[in-house]
């Protein structure tokens, strides 16, 4: 689907949630209304830096940018709005959002360290052979996921810290690496 087209998708998921068994678990709804908080908020403040603008302007081949999400992810309430602030303006870029949880399952393809975590950026050109691929989230944040994981830390704890984190870097972690991947 398209970015407009998630945003519809997304907006039913919190008018409707008795549509969808999984927003029917109260706990996942929860998540969905913050992460629409989130995503609103980055797509109104968040401004690409300078060298992602002049590198994606410069992108004149076609390329396919397939994001693979869903709204209770919490990582991509942060990255999938700015991903698409990057793309939005250059008619080149096609950005697909794809869901984890449907058809076609292209996350199995993408799997990281054995799971389905998401958002997965999959950039292919324009014959479908992939040129980058990115995700669950920025290198740094990983590793602070990993080392809190090992450290036994509830989910909780780990959900504020990573949620600190996008806060303080304000997506310049994503440019720099999606940059570096495709450079």
């Amino acid at each position: 689907m398209t970015f407009d087209e998630y945003l519809v998708y997304f907006g039913d998921i919190l008018a409707q949630p008795e549509k969808y068994e999984r927003y029917q678990n109260e706990e996942y709804l929860q998540y969905a209304k913050m992460n629409w908080t989130r995503m609103s908020r980055w797509i109104k403040r968040f401004e690409p830096s300078e060298d992602m603008k002049r590198y994606v302007q410069n992108i004149t081949e076609e390329q396919h940018w397939i994001v693979i999400t869903e709204p209770w992810c919490g990582d991509a309430a942060h990255s999938v709005p700015q991903i698409y602030m990057m793309v939005k303006d250059n008619p080149n870029i096609d950005l697909d959002i794809q869901l984890r949880d449907a058809e076609p399952f292209l996350i199995d393809d993408y799997l990281t360290n054995g799971g389905k975590s998401i958002p997965k950026v999959i950039i292919r050109n324009d014959v479908g052979h992939d040129k980058a691929v990115w995700g669950p989230r920025p290198a740094a944040l990983q590793a602070i996921f990993e080392q809190m994981k090992a450290e036994g830390k509830e989910f909780l704890e780990i959900k504020e810290a990573l949620q600190k984190w996008y806060n303080d870097d304000k997506g310049v972690a994503i440019q720099q690496e999606l940059l570096s991947l495709l450079a």
